[in-house]
């Protein structure tokens, strides 16, 4: 299993690699550099990307940016012809905490339930190296490992 994981954003986004036991290479870079990077990736990867959702309320130019990096990911992997799976908060909140009240701490601990301790330096656990945004990463990588079909 190979799944990289994009959490996208405005103007940077959080990436993860999930081979169904760990994290690989886990970082945060300017959209742009994420682009360059996604096109040199494997050829047997899968790629899931957070997508955004309407809920009825008004949003900003942000939401709007990052909907469009989001198209511009969809492009470069639709035209290798590899699964890509676009996961909604929703369906991260209801597989890994099995309610919509969830919050990112809920899903964080969730995450740590799941998969054990982050670990150290010298002996890194399968979540080393995540942080902050990365946390949102992992966890469509996790709800598109477990739920998806392949």
């Amino acid at each position: 299993m190979n799944i990289i994981a994009i959490d996208p954003g405005p103007t940077s986004s959080a990436v993860i690699q999930w081979n169904g036991s760990r994290v690989i290479e886990p970082r945060e870079n300017p959209n742009e550099v994420v682009r360059d990077w996604l096109k040199h990736q494997a050829p047997n990867a899968e790629l899931a990307v957070e997508m955004i959702a309407c809920y009825g309320m008004p949003v900003g130019a942000e939401t709007f940016e990052t909907c469009l990096f989001i198209g511009r990911l969809q492009e470069i992997w639709l035209a290798r012809n590899n699964p890509l799976h676009l996961i909604y908060r929703r369906e991260v909140k209801m597989h890994l905490c099995g309610t919509m009240k969830a919050k990112d701490g809920n899903i964080r601990q969730s995450l740590i339930d799941k998969l054990v301790p982050q670990g150290t330096k010298k002996a890194p656990g399968p979540t080393y190296g995540v942080s902050k945004h990365l946390w949102s990463a992992l966890a469509v990588a996790i709800t598109a490992a477990e739920t998806r079909p392949r």
